[in-house]
């Protein structure tokens, strides 16, 4: 029979990083919960060495993600799909800014093919970075795949503001953690 559901789940402790009631003003604020959550997420063996958070132009969190593709054997389960989804789900709206308000998406590292694709119809108007893709592929085994040339620029014809190598050594730091030790789901 075939699958007419689909269920994801983050892990229970992200609300234990992510304070909803706070409001993070600052890229570094907002790129260092994204690190944040990558850094537990490893440290709890829960999934890769990533996180993401959507933000609203008040600087409140609307939605958190890490990685889950092997702990739910799903390849989109990446941290920046996973804020996308919560954040499109909790907002009712495939397209986040669609309804008015601006919408920010913080990453511990730069977006792979995936989630590039993802950030041009997601509906936010910037992106945060740490960690660049030649950081993540110098430090871990993951495999990014491929960008087009300018793709910073892309992002940015389509009104989407792209900020990187905010909080860069912090980021690299998981990844590196993260690359010494193995995997550790």
């Amino acid at each position: 029979m075939l699958r007419l559901q689909i269920h994801l789940t983050l892990p229970p402790w992200i609300g234990e990083v992510a304070d909803e009631r706070r409001r993070y003003l600052t890229d570094e604020e907002r790129v260092g919960l994204a690190i944040a959550l990558a850094r537990e997420n490893v440290a709890r063996g829960h999934g890769g060495p990533f996180g993401a958070a959507v933000f609203n132009q008040d600087g409140r969190l609307v939605s958190a993600g890490v990685n889950r593709v092997v702990p739910q054997a799903c390849s989109v389960a990446h941290a920046e799909m996973m804020a996308y989804m919560a954040a499109q789900q909790r907002l009712a709206a495939h397209r986040l800014n669609e309804a008015g308000g601006r919408y920010a998406l913080a990453t511990s590292a730069q977006p792979c093919c995936q989630c590039y694709g993802a950030t041009v119809w997601a509906g936010i108007d910037e992106l945060l970075i740490g960690a660049r893709a030649e950081d993540v592929g110098e430090l871990t085994d993951f495999d990014e795949g491929p960008l087009p040339a300018d793709w910073t620029g892309e992002l940015e014809r389509r009104g989407i503001a792209v900020r990187r190598d905010i909080l860069r050594a912090q980021a690299r730091a998981v990844l590196a953690a993260y690359g010494e030790s193995g995997p550790s789901y």
